[in-house]
């Protein structure tokens, strides 16, 4: 796996989003271009705002028991696979704009660099490695940038 925390990355990855326009079309799914960045800036939000509501004690137990090895391993996601309901991305969304903040985001994040992820605290799965993060944001870009064919 890749590591997101490496400038020549991190910028690798905003070169795949770079060749993005509003005219690509997935390969596989349902969501346009604009949605798949909307959907992929959610990642981030949950680490940088306090957009989304986190999930209570119950609901944290059952997704680090059946969710968080696949968010976390280095296993890649499947084409078509199950979203949380906080990814769908239903309503169409500015393309520049989603373009923007996601470009915005990692760099915040190659930035803040490994050693600030390590032990952090996951919106949804509790305290996860810096390795946990790295698999989590890259295999995360990686899935959806190929999905559009970047």
């Amino acid at each position: 796996m890749k590591n997101i925390f490496e400038k020549e990355v991190s910028n690798q990855v905003i070169a795949r989003i770079d060749k993005l326009t509003t005219s690509s079309q997935p390969h596989w799914g349902k969501m346009s271009v604009s949605q798949m960045l909307a959907h992929c800036n959610v990642t981030y939000e949950m680490v940088y705002t306090d957009k989304h509501p986190k999930p209570n004690a119950f609901m944290k137990f059952m997704l680090k028991l059946f969710v968080k090895n696949a968010v976390v391993s280095t296993k890649p996601y499947s084409k078509n696979g199950k979203t949380a309901p906080q990814f769908i991305i239903v309503e169409e969304k500015d393309f520049e704009l989603e373009k923007t903040r996601l470009i915005n985001y990692i760099n915040q994040t190659q930035e803040l660099g490994a050693k600030h992820f390590e032990g952090k605290e996951s919106h949804s799965f509790g305290a996860l490695t810096s390795q946990e993060w790295n698999n989590s944001f890259y295999k995360h870009l990686d899935h959806h940038l190929t999905q559009f064919g970047v």
